[in-house]
């Protein structure tokens, strides 16, 4: 996928980058919202997803944002029933997300086997949704990287991870368990104003140094997200390739 150069900013640690990730949140929304009205973030799942939402709750400027006109979605989510503890949105509410002010019908969640009969049918819900609340363009969209290279749940040579043709795709086998999960394609994540990686550990830097130097599909799934606004990589000292 063509577009925008990435760009890195370093941090001493990982609280800093969820801290300052938080920062540029804030900014882009307040600014989406003056421009357009309303703001649509699509946020990430793992320990810096929750950090960044923590981080977002505690900032002592939050309420300067109009939450109730703010859509959040979720890049990928695990296909599992609502609340169970290992999904993606379970993990950020209970990190502060449903502190924000949130309007609950903005708040969009994929659908588990509790709510649709297949991971495909949660799939097409979720594009539905997204077709129907005008977020064919992201204000932000908000990604953590696996040390394989996975963004959401679209990992290196799995069949899913160049599906160009839908919103949203049902993902089977995946290397990482569940096994079973809801992605944002790289067509949808990529119609975004901007883009930022949030990274930390050193697990991390072979996978930030594939994403920006824009290593094939088969070796990294970040470096072919390039979107077509600002594309940015957050990162903490340790995930800092070291020939940087």
């Amino acid at each position: 996928m063509t577009g925008a150069t990435p760009f890195v900013l370093v941090h001493p640690d990982a609280a800093s980058v969820a801290a300052m990730a938080a920062g540029r949140v804030l900014a882009s929304v307040q600014e989406a919202l003056a421009l357009r009205g309303t703001a649509h973030v699509a946020l990430t799942g793992g320990s810096m997803g929750s950090a960044l939402v923590a981080a977002l709750a505690d900032h002592p400027q939050r309420g300067v944002v109009d939450w109730s006109r703010v859509h959040v979605w979720w890049g990928d989510e695990r296909y599992l029933p609502t609340g169970d503890p290992d999904r993606n949105d379970t993990q950020n509410d209970e990190a502060g997300l449903s502190t924000l002010g949130l309007a609950r019908e903005h708040v969009h969640r994929v659908a588990g086997p509790d709510a649709s009969a297949s991971p495909e049918e949660s799939a097409s819900l979720y594009e539905a949704a997204l077709r129907e609340h005008g977020s064919g363009r992201w204000d932000v969209v908000l990604l953590g990287v696996g040390p394989d290279g996975h963004v959401a749940s679209l990992f290196p040579g799995h069949p899913a991870q160049l599906v160009d043709d839908v919103l949203a795709v049902a993902v089977h086998d995946s290397p990482k368990p569940p096994p079973t999960r809801v992605s944002l394609t790289l067509t949808c994540l990529g119609n975004a104003r901007e883009v930022w990686f949030v990274v930390a550990g050193a697990d991390k830097a072979q996978a930030v140094a594939k994403g920006v130097a824009g290593a094939p599909a088969a070796e990294s799934t970040a470096a072919q997200l390039r979107g077509d606004g600002r594309v940015g990589w957050l990162v903490d000292e340790a995930a800092l390739p070291a020939s940087s």
